[in-house]
This record gives structure tokens, sequence and C-alpha cells, in this order.
């Protein structure tokens, strides 16, 4: 049975291989919500159980939220080799200094594992194995006795890395023979592996478990049944970024942008008890959204509190690029405390519903006329 890569990195890190940060979407809307969360460029990938998924489009990148909804909306519309998309692996994207290849499989006429590894890897892999296989090294464990640290560090000089990549990178092998042995797998491999300035780093992962032996591996086989996670975030055909906290707060705002002869663009739910974090996350959002022109935030506080909500609108407009005017009605719980960040920081707010709608609609309607 063949693992998404996804579950694979999970075992990967449970057993100690280095990987970035990375999260499963299975919509568009997710990819956008993780990608604003991780607040750095991602890489969105195609969970399939089939190889050439690179050259085939399945591995984009994207620098903010927006780009991630737009290549994620992309993905999810492919079919890989006859394989519909149905989720997405987002991780940070890495910076690659140079690109290994690590596997360890079953040579079946040796009848006993291989360690295959080369100082080049990445999608040409397969081009190198049948133009010049004198670059893969080959190495065979003894089955019958443990493998060793110095085993793994012997194949990395094999491979000829530099010195000071000898121990890490046997660290690395020794570590996925282990995750060969104790899952029962037929081949378990990291194509590529690279080199960031913070070191190896395992860009993919395959595993692949024998059949026979899942009953020893049933929380394996639970891994590949994701579950949907509920959103709050769902794209409209306006202009008008609409937030609220609360689902029946965020009908009622759209409802008085509607009622302006506005269109809103987004619906947008940050939940009755929405943190600084939170609110930062949704503005993040809806600010790297191309057709967002104008964001409306409308927070009546309870739970939620009015001054955790200005923190976390100061801390998304100081990193975001683009120059997306805001309006926010601001009451409720701790009310006087952030109006007052808001006005320390030259934010206006409104305390009424009514007057924020109309004035997000009149900044749109302006900035159309300017053809912007």
């Amino acid at each position: 049975m063949r693992f998404f890569e996804s579950v694979a990195k999970q075992i990967f890190q449970k057993e100690g291989i280095p990987l970035l940060e990375g999260h499963v979407a299975n919509y568009p809307e997710e990819a956008m919500a993780i990608s604003s969360e991780m607040n750095v460029p991602v890489v969105v990938k195609a969970q399939v159980l089939t190889g050439g998924r690179g050259k085939a489009g399945g591995i984009k990148f994207a620098n903010n939220p927006g780009e991630a909804l737009k290549v994620a909306s992309e993905i999810l519309e492919m079919e890989i080799k006859g394989e519909k998309v149905n989720h997405l692996l987002i991780e940070e994207k890495a910076e690659i200094l140079h690109e290994f290849f690590i596997t360890v499989s079953v040579d079946r006429g040796a009848r006993r594992p291989v360690i295959l590894a080369s100082k080049e890897g990445g999608v040409e892999i397969e081009n190198l194995a049948k133009t010049n296989p004198e670059k893969i090294i080959k190495y065979y464990p003894n089955p019958l006795l443990e493998f060793l640290p110095y085993e793994a560090r012997e194949v990395a000089r094999k491979m000829e890395v530099p010195s000071d990549l000898i121990s890490p990178m046997g660290d690395i092998i020794w570590k996925l023979y282990k995750v060969f042995t104790k899952y029962d797998a037929d081949t378990a491999e990291i194509n590529p592996l690279v080199l960031t300035p913070d070191g190896l780093i395992a860009a993919d992962a395959k595993l692949v478990v024998e059949n026979d032996s899942l009953y020893r591996h049933e929380d394996l086989v639970q891994r590949m049944h994701y579950k949907k996670k509920a959103v709050d975030f769902v794209q409209l055909d306006g202009d008008i970024a609409v937030i609220g906290n609360g689902a029946g707060l965020t009908l009622t705002a759209m409802d008085m942008i509607k009622l302006n002869g506005g269109e809103p663009a987004t619906f947008l739910d940050i939940g009755g008890g929405a943190s600084e974090q939170i609110i930062n996350q949704a503005l993040n959002i809806v600010l790297n959204y191309d057709p967002v022109k104008v964001v409306f935030l409308n927070v009546l506080g309870g739970i939620t509190k009015a001054d955790d909500v200005a923190r976390g609108v100061i801390a998304a407009l100081a990193h975001v690029k683009r120059d997306v005017p805001i309006v926010i009605r601001l009451t409720g719980t701790n009310e006087k405390e952030g109006q007052e960040i808001l006005e320390k920081a030259g934010i206006p707010y409104e305390t009424s519903m009514e007057k924020a709608a109309k004035k997000a609609v009149e900044i749109c309607n302006e900035l159309k006329a300017e053809g912007r």
C-alpha cells in the first residue's frame, strides 16, 4: 500500500527525519487560510499516489495567501495520470542549495534490502539511473544484523558529499532504514533530500508498505482517511470583503453592504471568541485576495475582545503589501481600549454597523470611479 506524501512525512518526522512545516488542505479556501497562518512563501503540492506530479504541474509555488488560493484551485481541478487530486499539502518553501536522493527498497534478485543514494536528486533521477548508473551508490545491509550508524555514514562517504555533511547525511540514511524495517516497507524514499541554509531536509517522502503487514499498522491506514475541516470563508462575486465575529453578524453585514448598493467579495466568520491571531489571519486572507477593493470588519465584542481585534488589525496591516482600505465597526467588550489602540495607530473606526457599511460602499465606488 502506498501512502500519500503527507502521511509518509508524519512517519518520517516521528522517526526524527527533519521536515519543513506543512499542513493538509482539502479545498482552495483552506489552502489560503493555511498560507495566511504560516505567513511565508509556500509550495502547494498535489497529494496523489502516482509519480510525475511535478512534471504534470501538480506542484506550484505561492508567495501570499491570494496566490495560494489561485494555485490550489488549479491543482484541485487536475488529474495526474488518471488520478483526481482531492487534497493538497501546503508547505513552507525551502531555499534549496542542493538536491540528493536516498531510497531503501527490496532487491528481489538479491533477496535483501538495498540502500540507493546519489548526490544528484530531483525529478531527473530516473534518467540518471539510465544514463549514469555509476552515480547511484548501492549498499546492502545485512537483514539479520542491526544496521548501525557508522554504516550509514559509510554510505554518505561513498556519495562523496562534503565532509561536514557526512554525519547529518548518515543520520538521515540510518533513520530512513529504521522507517523501512519498523513499518514493513517495500520502499522508503526521500527525493529530493535538500540542503538548505538550515541543514538537510526531506522535501518529499515516499512510503510503500507491504500489504500483508497492514494489520500491524492500522494507524497508518487510518491516516489515509482525511476529515474535511469546517472553513468559515466563502468566495463571492463582489469586491468588498466582509468579516464578522459570528455567522449571523457576518450575514447581517453582507446585507448592509447590499442595501447600500455594494457587493460582498467574501463571507468570513472569525467566530465568537476570535483572538488577536485569528483577526490577523482573517485580514491576511482577504487583504491578499485580488478581487477585494475594500475590507469591512464588523465586530460586536462579547467573548471577542475589542482590544484583541485592534491589535490583530495593526499586526495584519504592518505586513500586507497591497494598499486596501479597511472600514472597521468596533464595539462591545473592551471597546474603549480597542478604540484607543486604533486611534493611536491612526486607523479610523465606527461604532455603527450601518455607518460603517455605507462608508465601505462609498470608498469602493470612489476606487472604481478612479479606475482602481
